[in-house]
């Protein structure tokens, strides 16, 4: 609605940013949005800065294997240790109803 009320009465971003209300220069950012890519670009929701490029890093083959063995194995042991933790509390409330 501010970029369409922008190209419509032809207002400057401070102008536009005064009338709605807006922080400095979210006028410009949504205008470019809008112009490269449309009213739906405008509906992405955009979280923090944009990458720099750089690339991510990568880890030896070797390294990666290891860390993949481990998360799987903490995942097994995570979920054996909830069957014990549920088995222990099943145990007490049966105890507890006896009493």
């Amino acid at each position: 609605m501010v970029v369409e009320t922008m190209r419509k009465e032809g207002l400057s971003y401070k102008e536009a940013e005064r009338q709605f209300e807006l922080p400095h220069m979210r006028a410009a950012a949504w205008e470019r949005i809008y112009l490269e890519e449309g009213p739906e670009g405008l509906y992405i929701e955009r979280c923090g800065r944009s990458s720099k490029g750089r690339p991510p890093k990568m880890l030896k083959p070797e390294v990666e294997e290891d860390l993949l063995a481990e998360v799987q194995r903490l995942r097994a042991e995570n979920a054996y240790l909830k069957k014990l933790n549920a088995l222990v509390a099943e145990r007490a409330r049966q105890e507890r109803k006896r009493k």
